[in-house]
């Protein structure tokens, strides 16, 4: 008995030696391909890139995988333990192996031949995930489990469960908790309730065949299986077992949380980010911190498509989207079929007729709810015949509707659906802060998913009388003042181009004789302007316009410059209209304030050109190349570029450098002298007080100047209006440059969208006088001369000139005018 007890402790100490040799080889072989675990401190999850407005509302979010990291501290306790239960029920006590776990996979494997089961811990899924392949072989399995206790011994409980929780694919492109709670709940992670941690814990094991979306009936099984493994280990009461176990599915798929519509602009962000940092900008958790106000993008949006639709409704009905013959047997999902292939858009539901008399039409809608449309529903639809010509209205519902059209409805404020049609025409509309060039708001058409082209800034517009207003400062540049007469006569030039002769005209196709300067601007005479620019010159107007950051190789080489006939983009027209609004100063639309990385580092931070007014020009330095802040030397419409790929790597004393860099601002250049500004801002102020632009009175401020553009045939409509703090351009027309018809000038169709727009935006502005600069001399003209007017004279008006450039007074010899009534009075237009 004795020997036979020596030879079993004999052969199980060898057992043990041959296997703590075997452990020994087996580390010694495997360990030196063991990945460093202090990489973990530091990993760089595949984080998307976000774009925010700057005052933190989220635009969008770009990237294949969805994931928002979340810290420890932040998870709710309910989470971390149901994902305990589920996965590693012993995670707090084991070393990072569960002995107990790999035993059953032992035991598994010797009975049944089988090593599907695993008995990994969450330690060893973090390494395999972060590590290692999802091969199934021993190899593998010995590193992970080798690697495991490494990681165990040199991160902490909370750091491993913090790593694995924001590293897991949950299905759905969501990665982390943070994603899927996103994702399936649209809420943050802090905002789940027991069931729902339950139900995100329940989908590590087969995100895809187990799912509360795509396979709701398995999810709610292992869901419940979660809530019951909680119950055993004392994590939930018996309580919240049953409540939670009562609780429905409440999932469903959420796109990124977006709190401010911007897509035009979150476009523009992408390409921009991926010029600088390639593919890595979907995967670096990159924040871009946008220029945009969200108040201000929200009231353009609004404003935008209120408009559009406004002229939709004025042009009548142009009929169902498509007609399909309906068979009577039909059913609703044949029904739903019919409208798969139409989506909703900007609100509008495509809807079905599927029964209709004269009074009522029943409407089956894509979202599966029948409504019904009565005569008032579709009243305003008259039918559209052509761009000048609508029908009768109808007295019928069957007048507008028949079975078997697919239409759109959207509920109205009264909280009743009507009649509604996708316009075919477009705008945009852009708006600036001149001091710096700041982005506020931007939207590049009506609807985004229906066309991705960018108004503001890949379309070229002509901007027909809206150009006018440079034409004039160039003319008060070369000599003429706002009171000089030009003669609103008929003018005729030969085309040698077009072998025709070239009949401009009024849009009145009236003449009003000689015409001061500033009642050519506020009633926007053609003849005018063209007579105007002969006088000062081709060459020397488009050489003075360029100081507005056109280019001189756009502006055509005629005299049909005078009414705007240059094809430009949209986002020049409003910077140009920036340097009447800051006095004189070239400022380059950006829109990226800051760009910071996962770490909270700001890498890039963009140093706009600013007006002198706003900052002391004389305690200004210029950042060196040194700077991650570079300066712009001519307009590019996208923020400050880094210099190269190496410039990804910023360090404390960059950071500090940049910081320092944008703390000292650039001076804007001057481009215009502020008596200029002044001068062009004045006539502007008068076509809004009593002009073309005379509907802005509505908003009840004296401080807005603008002017109206229309081209020919109604080709492009335009309003460009300012104050000192704020400039925006609209432009409405067709993309193909049909005509929007008669009577649609830039103050029926652009204007009202502005109106509605800056209604908003000016709400926190104060309405303050404008500053009369230095150099600004007053005096009483003759209106019907544009000379200086006697002391006697009883129809004499007030008018603002630069000092030295007074007209000689009416019945006096040029160069005696010690009888000009000049005041020290503010301008009454101010």
């Amino acid at each position: 008995m004795k020997k036979v007890f020596r030879l079993v402790f004999r052969f199980l100490a060898a057992s043990i030696v041959l296997g703590v040799v075997t452990l020994t080889i087996t580390y010694l072989a495997v360990v030196k391909d063991l990945p460093d675990v202090d990489t973990l401190r530091d990993i760089q999850l595949q984080v998307p890139l976000r774009i925010y407005t700057q005052d933190a509302e989220l635009i969008s979010v770009f990237g294949e995988k969805r994931r928002i990291p979340v810290r420890i501290n932040e998870m709710p306790e309910h989470l971390k333990n149901a994902f305990i239960a589920g996965e590693d029920a012993r995670f707090r006590q084991h070393p990072g192996v569960d002995y107990q776990g790999v035993t059953r996979a032992v035991w598994t494997l010797v009975t049944t031949g089988e090593k599907s089961v695993g008995g990994s811990t969450i330690t060893q899924m973090l390494a395999r995930n972060f590590f290692l392949t999802l091969e199934k072989t021993f190899t593998r399995k010995i590193k992970e489990i080798f690697l495991a206790l490494k990681i165990e011994r040199e991160l902490s409980k909370d750091e491993i469960l913090e790593l694995f929780l924001n590293k897991i694919l949950l299905g759905h492109r969501a990665y982390g908790v943070g994603a899927a709670a996103d994702v399936y709940y649209g809420k943050s992670v802090d905002q789940l309730t027991l069931a729902q941690c339950a139900m995100l814990a329940a989908l590590p094991k087969a995100p895809s065949r187990i799912n509360p979306i795509t396979s709701p009936t398995r999810a709610m099984l292992r869901r419940d299986y979660v809530l019951g493994r909680m119950l055993e280990l004392d994590y939930i009461s018996e309580a919240e077992y049953q409540q939670a176990k009562s609780e429905r599915n409440t999932a469903f798929y959420h796109g990124a949380t977006t709190k401010v519509s911007a897509p035009y602009l979150a476009e523009m962000v992408r390409k921009d980010m991926l010029r600088r940092f390639g593919q890595a900008a979907y995967t670096g958790g990159y924040e871009v911190y946008t220029t945009i106000t969200s108040r201000l993008q929200v009231a353009a949006n609004q404003a935008l498509t209120s408009g559009l639709e406004a002229y939709d409704r004025r042009h009548g009905y142009r009929g169902a989207e498509a007609h399909v013959n309906l068979e009577a047997s039909a059913t609703t999902s044949e029904w739903g079929e019919i409208l798969q292939p139409y989506k909703t858009v900007a609100g509008m539901v495509p809807g079905l007729v599927t029964e209709l008399d004269e009074d009522i039409a029943l409407v089956y809608q894509a979202d599966g709810q029948t409504i019904a449309l009565s005569l008032a529903d579709v009243q305003w639809a008259r039918k559209f015949i052509a761009r000048d010509r609508v029908g009768f209205k109808p007295e019928k519902v069957s007048d507008v509707l028949s079975q078997g059209d697919i239409i759109r409805t959207r509920m109205n404020d009264e909280g009743r659906r009507q009649l509604v049609q996708l316009p075919e025409v477009e705008a945009l509309l852009v708006s600036l802060r001149p001091a710096d060039g700041s982005i506020k708001a931007l939207v590049g058409g009506y609807e985004y998913t229906r066309s991705k082209f960018n108004r503001v800034i890949q379309s070229r517009r002509q901007p027909g009388s809206g150009f006018k207003p440079f034409i004039y400062s160039a003319a008060l540049e070369k000599g003429k003042t706002t009171a000089s007469i030009v003669n609103d006569a008929p003018i005729v030039f030969s085309d040698a181009e077009l072998e025709r002769e070239w009949k401009p005209q009024n849009y009145s196709e009236q003449f009003y004789g000689p015409t001061r300067l500033r009642e050519a601007m506020v009633n926007s005479r053609n003849l005018v302007s063209i007579r105007l620019l002969r006088d000062i010159g081709i060459t020397y107007a488009s050489n003075y316009i360029s100081k507005f950051g056109f280019d001189p190789a756009e502006l055509p080489g005629n005299l049909s410059m005078a009414l705007g006939s240059a094809s430009l983009k949209p986002i020049s027209i409003a910077r140009g209209y920036a340097v009447f609004a800051n006095g004189g100063f070239l400022v380059d639309p950006y829109y990226i304030e800051r760009i910071v990385d996962a770490k909270g580092t700001v890498l890039v931070a963009t140093n706009p050109r600013t007006v002198c007014a706003e900052i002391n020009c004389e305690d200004i330095q210029q950042p060196t190349d040194e700077h991650k802040v570079a300066q712009q030397t001519k307009p590019s419409f996208r923020p400050l570029q880094l210099a190269d790929k190496s410039d990804l790597q910023v360090t404390e004393q960059e950071t500090t450098e940049v910081q320092s860099a944008v703390a000292r601002m650039l001076p804007a250049p001057r481009a215009i002298s502020e008596q200029n500004a002044f001068l062009v801002r004045s006539m502007m102020m008068d076509v809004i007080r009593r002009g073309t632009g005379k509907k802005a009175m509505v908003l009840g401020r004296k401080d807005l100047a603008g002017k109206t553009g229309t081209t020919n045939e109604q080709r492009d409509a335009w309003f460009s209006g300012y104050n000192s703090e704020i400039v925006t351009s609209v432009w409405v027309g067709f993309d193909n440059h049909d005509p929007l018809g008669r009577y649609e000038v830039g103050g029926k169709a652009a204007l009202p969208i502005w109106i509605d727009y800056m209604r908003v935006a000016l709400q926190d502005v104060p309405d303050q006088p404008v500053k009369i600069p230095e150099g600004i001399t007053q005096a009483r003209i003759n209106p019907d001369t544009g000379l200086l007017a006697r002391l006697e004279n009883p129809a004499a008006m007030m008018e603002v000139f630069k000092t030295g450039s007074l007209p000689p007074m009416e019945g006096v010899v040029e160069g005696d005018n010690s009888d000009a009534g000049t005041e020290e009075d503010p301008y009454d237009g101010f």
